[in-house]
């Protein structure tokens, strides 16, 4: 672990271990300042993250550790974990779970981290994935009833034994004595417990470990609390509450004062186990909190995701929206017509492309100007609104084209398109123009229309066609591709143009 931890990060820890809380606040706010860098090493930066996400929930800080647990995980999001450094972070990020209290989760998180290191080979690692493992088992070990708690203990003790052949000194090689301790007693052998107690106690006196010290004086409370020893493991009760108190864990802290207050419940001492349980009332209403911080935190991280997720809605709306006509515009109709159109295909409907094009458009704003204009597409896109269905897409093409796609179309209504089309001719045509344009000439539509089944670009290009055949043929008219049977066009299609 050290090879992924910066020294001054790592300092913090021993800082807070050793009970020098204060000092520990100080130097962390100096090491979260500085951005951990990922070297060569794709899940360094996430080790580091995670670390320092534990410090910060040791210390207290809360939201800063939860940001800083987030920003680490999401590196799983991305490729499967391999390596030393990705088995520390999981072994960590699967301790802050425990510690919130997201106990199945964090056995998972456990047991892979363990998994992981197996792969990656690095003795050190995995002997701490191991203690990390070992250690949760043996605070589960204490919720279970006794046939699944035996088991619990009985498992964990092979796990750390097996930590303990790899590692032989520091920081790594404390934690596993003192939850191998914790493990020996819970399956019965308390006098192997009692000597690696004292053991991991005489090595963390050495280290200025106060950590080690909690937990050894908790064992050597559990050992002769076992032996039937009460006043001895009050005392030893009382100083590994004293040092989880003096570290500021918590974790350690509620379940030291709840065995203590057992113990002291067996000697008759009820002033004793108010005073535990009081402590261990504290720690649970800290838990709790923790948990309600934690909770308003992540709501307050939804609403800003929600609202991210709306504003790149919008945006994307506003991207496929004709600003003058609030109109779908070419880059939404090309989006939404694929999916309409396959849908339609899908249930045997016939969908219908229907072009209009206004005539005459450039006289209209060269007497009365481009706000005329403009006010003359208004009307005419509230017109199309009004003659089709809110299923059908309406949209403005370019300039003063116009495209309807009529889509799901009962088979009933085989003229679907041509008769929309000429309600919308009829609309425009008996339109009351007076309002927007006075007494100028007022604006009237060609349409094409063509049917499908077909892509985007055919029906349009076959609607096309029907338009020029409507603009040829004296505009203010529907045409329809390929033509009617029976009509003058079908009949002699290339007779010549009349403008009218």
């Amino acid at each position: 672990m050290t090879g992924h931890i910066p020294r001054d990060d790592r300092e913090v820890r021993l800082l807070l271990d050793s009970g020098r809380v204060p000092e520990a606040n100080m130097l962390f706010d100096e090491v979260v300042a500085r951005v951990p860098t990922a070297g060569g090493d794709r899940w360094r930066r996430a080790t580091v993250l995670v670390h320092r996400a534990v410090v910060a929930w040791r210390l207290g800080r809360i939201p800063l550790a939860l940001e800083l647990a987030a920003e680490g995980w999401t590196e799983f999001d991305n490729a499967r974990p391999s390596g030393t450094a990705a088995a520390q972070t999981l072994g960590m990020l699967g301790y802050l779970l425990e510690s919130i209290g997201h106990k199945r989760a964090a056995q998972d998180m456990l047991r892979l981290s363990v998994h992981v290191a197996r792969e990656a080979g690095h003795p050190h690692t995995l002997a701490h994935c191991l203690q990390r493992l070992g250690g949760a088992l043996n605070f589960r070990a204490l919720d279970s009833p006794p046939g699944a708690a035996r088991a619990m203990y009985a498992e964990s003790r092979g796990l750390l034994e097996e930590g303990l052949g790899l590692v032989h000194e520091g920081y790594v090689h404390r934690a596993l004595l003192a939850a191998y301790g914790r493990s020996l007693a819970g399956v019965g052998e308390l006098t192997r417990a009692e000597e690696t107690a004292r053991q991991v106690m005489g090595l963390a006196e050495v280290s200025e470990d106060r950590w080690g010290l909690a937990v050894g004086n908790w064992v050597l409370a559990t050992v002769r609390q076992a032996q039937g020893e009460l006043t001895e493991a009050r005392t030893m009760g009382s100083r590994a509450v004293a040092e989880a108190e003096r570290i500021n864990d918590s974790n350690l802290l509620r379940q030291f004062s709840s065995d203590l207050a057992d113990i002291c419940a067996e000697l008759g001492d009820h002033v004793g186990e108010a005073t535990a349980l009081r402590r261990t009332v504290r720690a649970g209403r800290k838990a709790v909190e923790t948990l309600q911080e934690g909770l308003a935190q992540a709501l307050e991280q939804r609403r800003l995701a929600v609202q991210a997720q709306r504003v790149a809605m919008a945006a994307q709306e506003a991207a496929a929206r004709d600003p003058l006509t609030g109109l779908a515009n070419r880059l939404g109709l090309e989006r939404a017509a694929p999916h309409l159109l396959e849908r339609t295909a899908a249930r045997g409907r016939l969908p219908w492309l229907v072009l209009v094009d206004v005539d005459w458009f450039k006289g209209v704003n060269d007497e009365s100007g481009h706000a005329a204009g403009d006010a003359a597409l208004r009307e005419i896109a509230q017109l199309l609104r009004r003659e089709c269905r809110t299923d059908d897409l309406v949209a403005r093409w370019a300039g003063d084209e116009f495209v309807v796609l009529l889509v799901d179309v009962s088979e009933d209504r085989p003229d679907a398109g041509p008769v929309v089309a000429e309600r919308i001719r009829s609309a425009v045509d008996h339109h009351d123009w007076t309002m927007v344009l006075g007494n100028i000439r007022h604006p009237t539509v060609s349409i094409g229309v063509a049917a499908g089944p077909a892509k985007l670009d055919q029906l349009f290009a076959a609607a096309d066609i029907a338009l020029y055949r409507a603009k040829r043929h004296g505009r203010n008219r529907v045409e329809v591709h390929p033509p009617l049977a029976g009509s003058a066009e079908a009949d002699h299609p290339s007779a010549p143009a009349g403008l009218g």
